[in-house]
């Protein structure tokens, strides 16, 4: 039985109090430097140019108001990944992640990086000032992650245990590098990563999901995937809802807020009708993610 998911954002507290979880424990919610997110809602207000169909924002607003809304919605922990499109940018936006964790007493502590010299002290620094969630986007930053310049950062990655959320799939917009193969040559170089693949890998969701059959610090994140937006142009291919499901303990609650185009509530709602179960969901939203980000899972 899978209670049906929330219809509206004033719904979410109830339905996560209805299932007796804590909150909700979302990997994968941006913050970034004031300029830097105008940029990036000024580039999805030309969505229809870059990917064929419009992608309003449901939450354009200030700094403030997004962390209100997201406390207000049940998340135990707030993360503020960024990542990094070319080389020196990394240093300037961890700088501004640490103050981020410094001004804000629920977040998560992000960083990034980039394949460029010094890459491995930028993630020491990064480790060494509290970070625990790093982010790469491999199709925005225009690199593979098996560079071999980024070996010594999934080394000291994988010794610290510090999860990686990384959006490799092809999806929305395919990428020199993008698809598993890079991943997988970093997984086989470094099997002991944590390692969280954004959005399900989608479109190649049975790949990555291969990935994690056969890696067990592989996780799969729910960014934007089974809403009534993404079925349209990368809706899940036959078989692959009983993955999630035996998956179960590797899949993670993600959003991608703010930069949605349909209310919050609308990703748990599409998880729900996935009909896997409550507890499938109660994983899902909170005890796998809460593992993740170091928080009390009870």
């Amino acid at each position: 039985m899978t209670t049906p998911g929330p219809l509206t954002d004033a719904a979410v507290p109830a339905y996560v109090a209805a299932l007796g979880l804590p909150g909700l424990a979302d990997v994968h919610v941006h913050f970034l430097p004031h300029a830097v997110q105008r940029k990036v809602w000024a580039y999805f207000d030309e969505a229809q140019t870059h990917y064929g169909t419009p992608w309003p924002i449901t939450y354009r607003a200030d700094e403030g108001e997004r962390i209100e809304t997201l406390r207000a919605l049940g998340l135990r922990a707030i993360p503020a990944l960024a990542y990094a499109h070319r080389p020196g940018m990394a240093r300037w936006l961890n700088a501004w992640s640490a103050d981020f964790a410094r001004r804000v007493p629920d977040a998560v502590h992000c960083a990034t990086f980039y394949p460029e010299p010094g890459v491995d002290t930028d993630v020491a620094d990064a480790l060494d000032a509290g970070a625990r969630l790093f982010k790469l986007h491999v199709q925005v930053g225009d690199f593979t992650p098996d560079d071999e310049r980024l070996d010594p950062a999934w080394a000291r990655l994988a010794r610290a245990g510090a999860p990686v959320v990384v959006h490799a799939g092809s999806a929305p917009i395919r990428g020199t590098h993008t698809g598993p193969g890079g991943v997988r040559e970093v997984l086989r170089r470094h099997p002991d990563l944590v390692l969280v693949v954004a959005h399900l890998g989608m479109p190649e969701y049975h790949e990555f999901a291969d990935l994690a059959d056969e890696f067990g610090g592989v996780h799969l994140d729910t960014t934007m995937n089974g809403t009534d937006f993404t079925n349209r142009f990368a809706p899940f291919p036959e078989g692959y809802v009983e993955r999630l499901a035996g998956l179960r303990d590797r899949v993670v609650l993600g959003s991608d807020f703010p930069s949605i185009p349909y209310p919050y509530a609308h990703q748990l709602e599409a998880l729900a009708r996935l009909d896997l179960g409550d507890d499938w969901m109660r994983d899902v939203l909170w005890r796998n993610g809460a593992r993740l980000l170091g928080l009390d899972v009870t």
